[in-house]
């Protein structure tokens, strides 16, 4: 019986690498709608609706709310308090006359209100450095905030490229499945000329058919990352079909190490959150030392009493009337506990200046890692796209030899795999140095571009 496998013609890259955005979208999920995600509306989309970036903005808007002038101390209290009261009394009173006399259900009754004022005017300028401790956290909030920002932005757009990355090597599969069927076609008209034996035609078989495994196990990795940036863009429906306009990896080969590193040094996160925190432990030995100078504490209230006596010569009292004081002290002696915590706040700001010192050595050690491989993937990246213009170059030459007869299949699968072993390392470097890329703009604190 003569066997059916339809002739696929040979796509040009750029025409393979269009088609198979269409390819992709019915393979995943026929028959619905389709939804096209650029890069700027994964991370846009990422950025409005990531939980984890929501948390992280709420923790802002906390220390954002702490940061006033009455949390620090600047302002005085003011309370008031209302309280009305009664006793219901029996009394027996035994007289000197030997006479009795007693007197039951005597209520009286109190009912008073008052107004308080409380100010510290001076505490060693404990006041003034919690206002600053607080303005530090503030900013270390909002560093944080732009950290975990910069994070997810790095997350998105590797995953999108990782996308991208699987949707060419789907292509090539595709691609792969098409040769290995011509090649059946061949086979098959060669036994059927009486040119060939069936072994070639059955070998041709079990070809066809690997590459076709290799090209429906592809499937699954194109839907893993489909679901992994549905997850990062917290999508409701985290299984919703997304298609990606690019079909290439761009990669920017302008990148400089000493334009890198100043940037690193001057918009690096995590050194700007070293550098903050640095400032805070500062700050707490000067709220240690503050407990050094006098302070003065200013009060004042007006109250008002109301009483009423039923077995008095009152039947009623109002008293009013304000009161005021000034308070002046100062610790002379507290077992030595301020200088203790004194020399343990100067030991946590050398601690502070030694964490900042490693995470700058850290930030420079990978950045400088990152961009020795940024460097050396792009000198593999010219040499893997002549090799794949070769690898092209060889595959057409033996596909006629082949239909010559003057090649072997063996040799002719050889030639094939060459070809798609050329592809994948271009598109696998091409990944990398994007890889390297979209770390040394995070690290450089400029990963926003992509927006």
């Amino acid at each position: 019986m003569k066997l059916n496998y339809s002739r696929l013609f040979k796509f040009r890259p750029f025409t393979r690498y269009t088609f198979v955005l269409l390819l992709v979208s019915l393979a995943l999920k026929p028959g619905f709608s389709q939804e096209i995600y650029d890069l700027n509306r994964c991370i846009t989309t990422g950025l409005d609706r990531n939980f984890s970036i929501l948390v992280t903005r709420n923790q802002q808007e906390i220390s954002a709310n702490n940061f006033t002038r009455g949390n620090a101390g600047f302002l005085p209290a003011l309370n008031m308090t209302n309280r009305y009261s009664g006793t219901l009394n029996t009394v027996n009173q035994n007289l000197a006359d030997g006479s009795e006399n007693s007197t039951s259900g005597i209520h009286n009754t109190t009912a008073s209100a008052g107004v308080n004022l409380n100010w510290t005017v001076f505490e060693g300028f404990n006041v003034q450095a919690t206002y600053q401790k607080l303005s530090e956290l503030k900013q270390i909030g909002e560093l944080n905030t732009q950290m975990a920002v910069e994070g997810l932005v790095s997350q998105i757009v590797s995953e999108y490229y990782y996308y991208v990355q699987q949707q060419r090597l789907y292509s090539n599969l595709a691609y792969a499945v098409s040769l290995s069927r011509e090649r059946v076609r061949i086979d098959e008209e060669r036994y059927l000329l009486g040119s060939s034996s069936r072994l070639e035609l059955l070998q041709s078989i079990v070809y066809l058919n690997a590459d076709s495994s290799r090209y429906a196990k592809q499937k699954e990795v194109l839907r893993a990352s489909q679901i992994r940036l549905n997850e990062l863009m917290a999508a409701d429906d985290l299984g919703a079909n997304i298609i990606l306009p690019d079909s290439v990896i761009r990669i920017d080969d302008s990148l400089t190490y000493n334009e890198l590193l100043d940037l690193t040094l001057s918009y690096n996160t995590s050194l700007l959150v070293a550098g903050r925190n640095q400032a805070v432990s500062e700050l707490d030995y000067k709220l240690v030392a503050s407990r050094a100078y006098p302070y003065l504490n200013f009060s004042s209230g007006y109250s008002y009493a109301y009483n009423t006596f039923e077995a008095s010569s009152l039947l009623n009292q109002r008293t009013s009337g304000m009161n005021y004081g000034l308070t002046l002290g100062i610790d002379l002696f507290d077992g030595y506990n301020r200088r203790r915590e004194k020399t343990n706040a100067a030991i946590e700001i050398e601690n502070k200046k030694y964490q900042y010192q490693e995470v700058e050595q850290q930030v420079k050690a990978d950045l400088i890692t990152i961009y020795y491989a940024y460097e050396n993937n792009l000198q593999l990246l010219r040499l893997e796209e002549q090799n794949l213009n070769v690898a092209r170059e060889n595959l057409e030459i033996a596909l006629e030899r082949y239909k010559l007869g003057s090649l072997s299949g063996l040799e002719l699968r050889e030639v094939q795999k060459s070809l798609l072993d050329a592809e994948e390392r271009l598109i696998s470097v091409q990944y990398q140095t994007k890889l390297a890329e979209i770390s040394l703009r995070q690290i450089s604190g400029h990963i926003m571009d992509y927006l």
